[in-house]
């Protein structure tokens, strides 16, 4: 067998969580041949394949599914090694993998990015939007350094910082703009407008309406806020949005905002790390910095 790279494991380890050579490549910054001929290569070197190759993507082999585990273990081990080195430096520098839910990411990543070129210019940032289960995923198998996410998420092997507590918004058509603030009660009655499966979001708004999914509109779950805000504007229903994503997503809708009288229904956001990481001192000082941005994400409702 001949020598094996931690380029290629990290290739193979792309490969094996997406299942699909255009994303993989893309997560790991490559061309899709740069990243195939690796994938040979490593292959050719084990004598075994370690995928199924399909029209629309690929799957493990049996060899390619314990292959990975071990992978997983290796990069891990690495990945622990550079942020031993990178915990004995001053301030926080290199690469940093944070990753982010989507209904965070596009309101404060270019406050925050400011922010964090100003306070870490020696930081380079890698940015993942995915939903929060991807997310603790990635940090517990060390591809990710950590994330901004909505607590709790109860995993006993990350530590959690809260950084702010956000309201969320009710948004209706604006010819409903002038009537009386519902009460958790009203809104259950009302058409409302969620998310699609799997966004903590979504969990967050049923809880406070005590709801289940069976009163929600039926096939208008979205995939962004953005759509909620204008099938609201088309007169569709109502929705609660985050109060940092009031601003851009209501600026060019046909649409009413209002805060809830208390108790109003909010999230806690923070950030998560691996209580195990050697980067746990400098990333609990970076969250001073991702605590001052999302305090000045939100803007009170028009």
């Amino acid at each position: 067998m001949s020598h094996l790279t931690l380029k290629q494991l990290r290739y193979f380890e792309a490969l094996s969580q997406e299942r699909h050579f255009g994303r993989a490549a893309d997560l790991c910054h490559v061309s899709q041949p740069a990243l195939s001929v690796q994938i040979r290569t490593l292959e050719t070197g084990l004598g075994a394949p370690l995928f199924e190759r399909a029209p629309k993507g690929v799957r493990l082999t049996a060899f390619g599914d314990g292959f990975a585990a071990r992978v997983r273990d290796i990069l891990r081990a690495v990945d622990d090694l550079e942020d031993l080195a990178r915990s004995a430096r001053e301030g926080l520098t290199g690469h940093l993998r944070l990753g982010v839910i989507p209904t965070v990411a596009p309101y404060l990543l270019p406050r925050l990015m400011r922010r964090l070129q100003r306070s870490w210019p020696g930081l380079a940032i890698d940015i993942r939007e995915t939903a929060t289960a991807h997310l603790l995923r990635e940090i517990a198998d060390g591809r990710l350094d950590t994330a901004i996410v909505a607590l709790p998420v109860s995993e006993p092997g990350l530590h959690e910082e809260p950084l702010h507590e956000e309201p969320f918004v009710l948004v209706r058509p604006a010819a409903d703009g002038s009537r009386p603030m519902p009460d958790r009660a009203a809104l259950r009655e009302m058409r409302l407008l969620l998310l699609e499966e799997g966004h903590c979001f979504r969990d967050q708004a049923l809880s406070f309406c005590d709801m289940d999914r069976a009163h929600t509109a039926h096939g208008l779950d979205a995939t962004s806020l953005s759509t909620l805000v204008q099938m609201v504007g088309a007169g569709m229903g109502v929705t609660l949005v985050p109060e940092m994503a009031v601003p851009v997503e209501t600026r060019l809708a046909r649409v009413a905002t209002g805060r809830f009288a208390p108790p109003a229904p909010s999230r806690r956001l923070g950030m998560i790390w691996r209580r195990t990481t050697p980067l746990g001192g400098q990333l609990a000082r970076l969250s001073a910095t991702v605590g001052d941005a999302l305090r000045e994400t939100g803007s009170p409702p028009a």
